[in-house]
């Protein structure tokens, strides 16, 4: 897809990816996977860069730890991660962006608990949608479609007419196997980031207007 098509294009919807697209989470996981990675023997450099857009539940089982029991496991992740939120703050700008769109045209699509994606979106100072998708909501998390594919659908819109922000490997997947449109939100990544679809590196570097028919357009300032 041509990096300039998404802008200026007509959305019924705006899904969002949280950790990374919306907010910076990424040094308080990575401490919190740290400590359990170190605990299991588990080599933390290699291990790290796999963790960002799964769910926790899907990171531990691809490890194929014998004995490990993965949903205790997982919820141990959980309970560390809502005990700290040290350094979490939105993408530049993504709180105004997000408090400008119409409350029923848009979703995050997160891997996080439910719990969890809250107390990172109240620690961050970003508005609570009224469709979100957790952890919770699905039998298979990112690069598995089903997550975006669920969100339009309680937002009552196709697929198809929903442009995806997102930051992950995993949820690039997704969202392409989806079928909808995708913007890259590079702010949380350290490398410049070599793709085809279009990428935006701050909220303030952009605004949402809605047309009379109720259709969203994102465009540059």
């Amino acid at each position: 897809m041509p990096a300039h098509t998404v802008f200026n294009t007509p959305y019924r919807a705006f899904l969002f990816d949280m950790d990374g697209t919306i907010l910076t989470s990424i040094a308080a996981a990575e401490r919190v996977w740290t400590t359990w990675a170190l605990r299991h023997g588990i080599d933390v450099e290699r291990f790290l860069p796999t963790i960002h857009g799964a769910r926790a539940i899907d990171t531990i089982r691809r490890q194929n730890l014998p004995g490990v029991d993965a949903e205790a496991e997982a919820a141990w992740i959980t309970q560390a991660e809502l005990e700290d939120v040290a350094g979490i703050e939105e993408v530049a700008g993504a709180a105004r962006f997000l408090k400008s769109l119409p409350a029923s045209q848009w979703a995050i699509v997160t891997s996080a608990p439910r719990a969890l994606a809250l107390r990172r979106m109240a620690a961050a100072g970003v508005p609570e949608p009224e469709v979100m998708v957790t952890a919770e909501d699905v039998s298979a998390g990112k690069p598995d479609p089903s997550g975006y594919r669920l969100a339009a659908q309680r937002l009552g819109v196709a697929i198809g007419d929903c442009l995806v922000f997102e930051d992950a490997t995993v949820g690039i997947l997704a969202a392409e196997a989806a079928g909808a449109d995708l913007l890259i939100v590079t702010a949380a990544h350290d490398q410049p980031v070599e793709t085809l679809h279009a990428t935006l590196a701050r909220y303030d570097l952009v605004t949402a207007n809605v047309d009379a028919d109720g259709l969203i357009r994102l465009n540059a300032i």
